[in-house]
């Protein structure tokens, strides 16, 4: 059934079968830019699941893929929708993509680019000594590297074009990201999909947590 809505063309499908073999069969026939899913409202315990359907895509979408909670109530309508951006960036080859991505969202919008890099310990089983305020210690020498390093991936033109500002946190990553997120006020946030710390498709990587605990929209890319 096709709708008219505005100056879209939507086209509304009704089918019955395996519902991620589906859509990413129509994502691969169009192309598709982009896929939009919603994610559950959970707590608890619940909450550590996506939804079969949306793990699924996660792992097989051939395009980026957007991801959006439920508590979302004051999604964007406009042409330019975001104007707070947080984007997550390990130097692996999808998040240099979403961080590709996310310059030019924000440029588009002149928007506020938040742009974050974190420096996990070397393992969650060791004993770490904490630093100030209850964080744990940053090696300089790392840290220094990594500062270096993302200044240089962030293009010139846009820091010209928009408003960009970049930090190096030392924690666990996801809950570093969403912490940024929600401390910038982020209306996006941008992160990929595979490779490196970020892009991990076991249970439990970090682009599954954040997608998992975001309280606003999440794109995810794969490189």
């Amino acid at each position: 059934m096709a709708e008219s809505g505005g100056q879209a063309k939507v086209e509304t499908v009704v089918v019955e079968g395996n519902i991620a073999d589906w859509i990413t069969s129509v994502a691969r026939e169009l192309p598709a830019d982009l896929l939009v899913m919603g994610t559950h409202g959970r707590s608890g315990f619940d909450r550590l699941m996506l939804g079969s359907v949306t793990e699924k895509m996660l792992r097989k979408t051939p395009c980026p893929m957007l991801t959006v909670p439920s508590g979302v109530t004051n999604a964007p309508a406009g042409r330019v929708p975001f104007t707070r951006i947080v984007c997550a960036v390990d130097f692996s080859p999808s998040s240099l993509k979403a961080l590709e991505c996310a310059e030019s969202l924000a440029e588009e919008a002149d928007a506020r680019l938040r742009v974050v890099h974190v420096l996990e310990p070397a393992s969650v089983f060791e004993p770490v000594a904490m630093g100030a305020g209850g964080a744990p210690p940053m090696n300089p020498h790392q840290a220094e590297a990594a500062w270096a390093r993302l200044r240089e991936t962030i293009s010139k033109d846009a820091r010209i074009y928009s408003q960009v500002t970049e930090t190096v946190i030392v924690g666990k990553a996801y809950r570093e990201i969403l912490r940024e997120a929600a401390d910038h006020g982020s209306e996006l946030i941008l992160i990929g999909a595979h490779g490196g710390l970020l892009g991990s498709v076991a249970f439990g990587s970090t682009t599954h947590h954040v997608i998992r605990e975001a309280t606003c929209p999440v794109l995810s890319l794969r490189a």
